[in-house]
């Protein structure tokens, strides 16, 4: 059997595996996330196709790596339910309205109405302490509860795609990803205007 010659995007895994790592130790590296956050609308904006999801995300071949070749994934199909448009599109809102309410105690810090929370939340419910990866720095609270926010979002939505990878197939995550939805409704309203 003739073996695939793997590309450089093949080991973009690591980039996500380290972003987690990096984010354990030292909050402020939470940033880099927006990387995975506008790369993908970028993508698919410009060429009205989904091959950041396709080709680049990490995170989904994080889980392809762990589930498939590792095989901690059960492999069995994903439910009709989670598939759907209405799971897909409420989770979308769902996961918006947390950002937008991450985005608001990062305001929040800002104007000086809160102080700096050094929590990182996981599964927008439970708070994790988070005390060792900030010793306080020059820069601005704000910026600093965003990065929190960010890596709680982030760290959310890895482990959402671990217990889906667990139970189902290994890239089952991908179906219901806020930014694969999102990607997907950019690459339909683009068609739409062709």
């Amino acid at each position: 059997m003739k073996s695939v010659k793997k590309k450089w995007y093949d080991y973009l895994w690591i980039l996500s595996l380290t972003y987690l790592i990096l984010g354990f130790f030292n909050i402020l590296f939470a940033w880099l996330g927006l990387l995975c956050f506008f790369i993908p609308l970028i993508i698919s904006i410009a060429s009205g196709t989904k091959t950041y999801c396709n080709r680049y995300c990490g995170r989904g071949q994080l889980f392809g790596l762990l589930g498939g070749r590792f095989g901690l994934s059960r492999r069995r199909d994903i439910p009709g339910w989670m598939k759907s448009k209405a799971f897909r599109y409420g989770f979308l809102i769902f996961f918006l309205v947390m950002f937008i309410q991450m985005l608001w105690n990062t305001w929040l810090v800002f104007s000086g109405a809160s102080t700096l929370k050094q929590a990182v939340t996981l599964l927008w419910t439970f708070r994790l302490p988070w005390h060792w990866a900030y010793h306080g720095t020059p820069i601005h609270p704000g910026v600093v509860q965003f990065a929190f926010g960010f890596y709680s979002v982030m760290l959310t939505s890895t482990v959402l795609g671990l217990i889906t990878m667990l139970l189902f197939k290994p890239r089952s995550w991908c179906v219901y990803c806020p930014m694969g939805t999102m990607t997907q409704l950019i690459c339909r309203a683009k068609a739409g205007r062709e």
